[in-house]
């Protein structure tokens, strides 16, 4: 994460559960305020919209699951190189770019997501111009805050970050609602409005973080060429989320709306309820890494730098599996009796809010399949921090691969299995992650002094010294030291 461990140690500092408490607290808004912000805002239009304009609302939500879904999965890979030009810079305390950067960054993020709006807003889908207008912003709107989401990990004002989202949510529904007689492009329209004003308090708050003037150089640039594998990897990850609801998408019980639009609401709405189980343990995760995990990483490679003995590397390599071990724990045992929990008390959880039974299936295996999710991000992102690309690349390749081949296999044996092929994609994506990631902590030593030393390895970006730590970062240290430590 591009700065939010600093953040999170202070608050973990404080001697009262209220630290603790609001640590938790950031670290899962700073990971999923988007997601958060449309889960909600939908359900609780849905809610007020639910019994009279009907076929309005399916294309109301139809839109914007089609945008929240494209956008993510083809914007992933500037977000990506995005995350790591902000890790290195924040680490070596040069920032001056960052608001250039900005700038660039949306500006690839509008030209990756640009076919995907003429294709379908322009031509495919059968809609009113008003609903085409309203849907293309949308489109551009979405990808604008994936993309200054990668900025908020970065902002020490955690208060602003949460309002501009809560402020977003709050204009998002009632505007909606104002414009509801205009139909689904007034609802469109209005939900538009909550998404320009987080996106416009956002991006306030990031200049006023930054207040650098603007460059004419393409800084990312060099980041392509060199961290290519991230850009990839970011958007096999992204498609491997999603790519088995859009085969689901044209599965005999799916609708097709008189717009062209096909979804499957019984199973999109869910997975989406099974993937908010996640967000407990993903607050958990990020904090454990960030001030747990992190602070055992530091001490390895700086005992390294300080020319420290064989036996003290060793011993230091143990607190390293150790601490894996004791945080891949927690993150199972709070998922796993999230899961079991949930899994118990989804006939009651329907009930309340409304879902058919019918869904329970697939609600339940998406419950298991989110389990493992949690676990895999745990694994891929603890290679993150050691540099690996490669593994992470085809870790993710793994996942999209298996994710399309079991639900296409399970999709062709009927609505019992529906959800299987989600669930059993993320238990063996995850057996391989974890497989990768043991391996590579055995070898720990080898690998900083050989695979990753830099006097074996040309590093290409000059090393720096770590102020904030009092590190140097040596000729022969690995090169993920001065660039994963920051890495989500």
């Amino acid at each position: 994460m591009a700065g939010i461990g600093f953040e999170l140690n202070k608050l973990a500092r404080r001697d009262d559960l209220l630290g603790i408490a609001g640590a938790y607290f950031h670290s899962a808004f700073a990971i999923a305020g988007p997601w958060l912000f449309t889960v909600i805002a939908l359900a609780v239009t849905t809610g007020i919209y639910g019994g009279s304009a009907r076929a309005e609302l399916l294309d109301f939500r139809a839109v914007i699951v089609y945008n929240f879904s494209f956008s993510l999965v083809f914007s992933a890979p500037v977000f990506m190189i995005v995350t790591r030009y902000l890790a290195d810079h924040i680490h070596v305390k040069n920032v001056t770019t960052a608001p250039t950067v900005l700038l660039e960054s949306l500006i690839l993020v509008f030209l990756f997501n640009l076919p995907i709006g003429i294709l379908f807003y322009g031509f495919y889908f059968d809609m009113s111009l008003p609903l085409r207008l309203a849907a293309f912003a949308n489109l551009f709107l979405i990808a604008g805050v994936w993309l200054l989401s990668v900025y908020l990990t970065a902002l020490k004002d955690f208060a602003a970050v949460t309002r501009a989202y809560v402020l977003g949510m709050i204009v998002a529904v009632l505007a909606a609602e104002f414009l509801s007689d205009h139909q689904a492009a007034g609802m469109l329209a209005g939900y538009n409005g909550g998404l320009t004003v987080i996106v416009f308090l956002l991006a306030a708050r990031i200049f006023a973080e930054y207040p650098y003037r603007l460059t004419r150089n393409f800084a990312l640039l060099p980041f392509w060429k060199k961290y290519w594998e991230l850009a990839v990897a970011g958007f096999f990850y992204n498609l491997a989320l999603w790519i088995d609801k859009w085969i689901m998408w044209f599965a005999p019980e799916a609708v097709e709306l008189p717009s062209k639009m096909r979804f499957y609401p019984d199973y999109d709405s869910a997975m989406f309820m099974a993937a908010m189980t996640i967000l407990p343990s993903l607050a958990l995760f990020v904090f454990s890494v960030e001030t747990n995990f992190f602070n055992h990483y530091r001490r390895f490679y700086g005992n390294i730098l300080a020319h420290a003995s064989l036996r003290r590397i060793y011993a230091l390599q143990k607190d390293i599996y150790s601490s894996i071990l004791e945080g891949g724990r927690n993150t199972t045992l709070m998922q796993g009796a999230i899961a079991l929990l949930v899994i118990l008390l989804a006939p009651q959880i329907f009930d309340r809010v409304g879902m058919f039974f019918m869904q329970l299936g697939i609600f339940r295996l998406g419950v298991l399949g989110s389990f493992f999710q949690v676990l895999l991000l745990f694994a891929t992102i603890i290679l993150a921090y050691f540099d690996c690309r490669r593994a992470n690349l085809g870790i993710f390749f793994f996942y999209f691969a298996t994710n399309t081949l079991l639900t296409l296999i399970f999709l062709n044996l009927g609505f019992s299995y529906y959800g299987y092929g989600f669930f059993l994609s993320s238990a063996l994506t995850f057996l391989l992650a974890a497989g990768l990631l043991f391996s590579h902590v055995r070898k720990l030593p080898y690998h900083a002094f050989i695979t990753n030393n830099n006097s074996v390895r040309r590093a290409d970006v000059p090393t720096e010294t770590d102020q904030e730590h009092g590190r140097e970062r040596g000729e022969f240290a690995m090169g993920v030291i001065r660039h994963a430590s920051k890495e989500e």
